[in-house]
């Protein structure tokens, strides 16, 4: 249904009727209202909105329209109790004068009651927590790239090499601490980007790392100025930048074939995810604030704020926080060089491993405020 053949109400003056705020996002085009029970997002375009991070059908799609969002009144009904309790007032008082009017019929005799029956409740099975949540203990690697995908080129070294060595300087660190430590590849084979996400979550991992470097294609002069470390969320992008780095590393998909692959998400296709990235979304952001903490003063340095957000294809599948870092830029000599050390690569695979156990003690100090140890 057209959101024009049919009543409509403003977002904002829902919001302010359930006492919630209102935010808007103008370049992925969605909203949210969140109040003190509910957080409910939107996109405008799209007829479904998530409330609490379960999807839920709107009668028509939300639209901007002169400067004001706006909603079918139906699905403001069914976010505000107010609307509906207006609506249910209105009902009774047009059956009250019905009945006033209408004959009166021969009261029914009430039936014989049974005796009650006792009441047997069975005791809920416990609940089993879900990544991010519970203590932290797998942790999955993912060497990006390998075997007949080289990943991108630096003047003396290819991306596959360089990710994999640190993988394995990575793996025995966080062995060595106790962590149970998997890795989608621990060889130069190629491996499908949905299979990575797919073996993290047949090993049930509790966080998910993604290691890559990164590059541009440019003059010699912009390359001796763009290098860096930045690690990445699934997010929609906020910047043109993040969507190319994306589509770089989503390329590897349609170049060899995968089936049904993209190099970039549809705005239906971000909203349809927003529910499951809801519940790990915190987490993630958690681990990139102790890699930001970990990598400060190293050899290489951070690029713009470190962070940033777009949708890699080698993230969507997996439940669990997931992180994907660019360790440097392989186009950038200093860079390069640094990453083609073994000690480079130990400094590399030190830091990260400082990281994931400064946020394994996060996620345990914040179980013991929910009083689950």
């Amino acid at each position: 249904m057209a959101l024009a053949a049919t009543a409509r109400v403003d977002v904002e003056s829902v919001a302010r009727e359930i006492k919630g705020s209102f935010h808007w996002y103008p370049v992925q085009k969605t909203f949210s209202i969140v109040s003190a029970k509910d957080t409910l997002k939107f996109a405008v375009g799209i007829p479904y909105m998530t409330r609490n991070g379960r999807t839920v059908d709107l009668s028509a799609a939300p639209e901007l329209d002169n400067g004001h969002l706006w909603i079918a009144e139906n699905d403001a009904k069914k976010i505000s109790s107010k609307v509906a309790a207006v609506s249910v007032t209105k009902t009774e008082t047009t059956q009250a004068k019905a009945n006033e009017t209408a004959p009166a019929k021969p009261v029914a005799k009430p039936a014989e009651q049974k005796p009650a029956q006792p009441v047997v409740v069975k005791p809920k099975a416990p609940k089993q927590e879900i990544a991010g949540t519970r203590e932290v203990r797998t942790i999955v690697i993912d060497p990006g790239h390998g075997g007949k995908d080289p990943g991108a080129s630096g003047k003396k070294s290819q991306e596959k090499d360089i990710v994999l060595a640190v993988a394995k300087l990575l793996r025995k660190n966080l062995a060595d601490e106790g962590f149970n430590v998997k890795l989608t590849r621990s060889k130069d084979v190629f491996i499908e980007l949905r299979q990575r996400a797919n073996l993290a979550n047949q090993w049930d991992g509790d966080l998910f790392i993604s290691l890559h470097c990164n590059a541009i294609d440019a003059t010699e002069e912009r390359k001796k100025i763009i290098q860096g470390y930045q690690f990445y969320v699934l997010r929609a992008p906020e910047s043109e930048e993040d969507k190319a780095i994306a589509r770089r590393e989503n390329a590897v998909a349609t170049l060899y074939g995968e089936k049904n692959a993209k190099d970039e998400l549809s705005p239906l296709e971000w909203f349809k995810l927003e529910a499951r990235l809801e519940q790990y979304k915190q987490t993630s952001y958690l681990f990139t604030e102790k890699l930001l903490n970990s990598f400060e003063g190293g050899k290489i340095k951070k690029m713009n704020t470190g962070v940033g957000g777009a949708g890699f294809m080698v993230l969507v599948g997996a439940m669990m926080p997931a992180v994907l870092i660019e360790l440097g830029f392989i186009s950038n000599e200093e860079d390069e060089a640094y990453m083609m050390t073994k000690a480079g690569q130990q400094d590399l695979a030190d830091r990260i491993a400082k990281a994931v156990s400064k946020y394994k003690d996060a996620v345990h100090t914040y179980r013991e405020t929910l009083g689950r140890d």
